[in-house]
């Protein structure tokens, strides 16, 4: 690779914001003891938003977004990487504070990065991604009535937003770990692709997003929440006695109008799913059940791959709703 690389520069003045392809040398990337040749990245809602106008993320300009990416280490003063070793980095506010992974090279705190386990390839890391990260963890604070709290086996899940890149991933996750999933989304064109996934059931987003009751029978040992709002104080009550609902995203709504009923007489554990600073241990070991969790052929029906100049067209149609599946950039291309 040449000194000069490609990489998404955005800047802020006090007139207008702007967002550029621009070649910079490695002079520029100013953060960070691990330099990356970017090899994939992906397009998660959030950096719509910050491709959009910082979405008051972004604190210090000139800036390079992009919240993953996985690649190769070029040069390494930290001494957990050395050069070759393919890496992994999602979260820790990399593409917000710290620049990111739309850039093909980029250079970061290498206590941000995971090494890439030998079973999954680096455009499979990008597939996931921080979404992917995100389900996996919530998928496993469910399984924890099994293995942490001793509890009875699960049975029965749920899964809000199913249609989303969290939601999706979650149902497939699920699924594997041998749980019948009742999926929940407003896009019924989207249906059979969530039976492909896994799911059992479909039910419509209309039927949870309602006033709800303190306390209502009994349906789920366990749920996935994506949404926030009515669905999720629906989704409480719905829950059987000692159920988990693992709580990742507000699309709906993000404020929560319930009481402690499902709490106090279910003894139901709300548990709040945050990937972005999960611990390095916890994030290894969800890299590594990857494999055995994830249908990468079935997520692949809806990947598009795409170059950074194709991301600057498609970010606003993100922003719209006119989008779908997982868009990965190739920042080879």
């Amino acid at each position: 690779m040449s000194e000069n690389f490609k990489a998404i520069i955005l800047n802020q003045t006090e007139k207008e914001f702007t967002r550029e392809i621009k070649s910079i040398d490695k002079s520029f990337l100013t953060h960070g003891d691990v330099l990356v040749k970017v090899d994939y990245s992906d397009l998660n809602y959030k950096d719509a938003l910050i491709l959009n106008n910082g979405a008051k993320l972004v604190k210090e300009f000139p800036h390079i977004p992009g919240i993953d990416f996985s690649g190769k280490v070029l040069e390494s003063d930290n001494s957990k990487f050395k050069k070759d070793d393919e890496v992994i980095l999602t979260g820790w506010r990399v593409g917000e504070i710290y620049f990111g992974g739309f850039s093909q090279i980029a250079k970061v705190n290498g206590d941000f990065l995971v090494k890439k386990p030998k079973n999954i390839t680096p455009k499979q890391t990008m597939i996931l991604g921080t979404a992917g990260l995100t389900a996996l963890a919530c998928s496993f604070a469910i399984k924890a009535r099994e293995d942490i709290l001793l509890g009875e086996k699960v049975k029965d899940v749920l899964v809000t937003g199913a249609s989303g890149g969290v939601g999706s991933i979650a149902v497939m996750v699920l699924s594997k770990l041998g749980y019948n999933v009742t999926a929940v989304t407003s896009k019924t064109e989207n249906e059979e692709y969530l039976k492909l996934l896994g799911a059992k059931n479909i039910i419509n987003k209309a039927e949870l997003d309602k006033d709800p009751r303190p306390l209502d029978k009994g349906l789920w040992d366990g749920a996935v929440d994506t949404v926030g709002g009515k669905i999720l104080a629906n989704v409480l009550a719905q829950t059987r006695d000692n159920g988990i609902v693992a709580a990742c995203g507000n699309a709906s709504d993000y404020k929560l109008n319930t009481t402690v009923m499902p709490f106090i007489i279910r003894g139901v554990k709300l548990w709040g799913i945050n990937s972005v600073t999960t611990s390095i241990k916890r994030r290894e070991f969800f890299w590594n059940e990857a494999k055995d969790l994830i249908d990468f052929e079935k997520l692949e029906k809806s990947i598009k791959i795409i170059s950074l100049d194709n991301l600057m067209d498609i970010y606003p149609k993100m922003l719209k709703g006119e989008t779908s599946g997982r868009y990965i950039i190739d920042l080879n291309k």
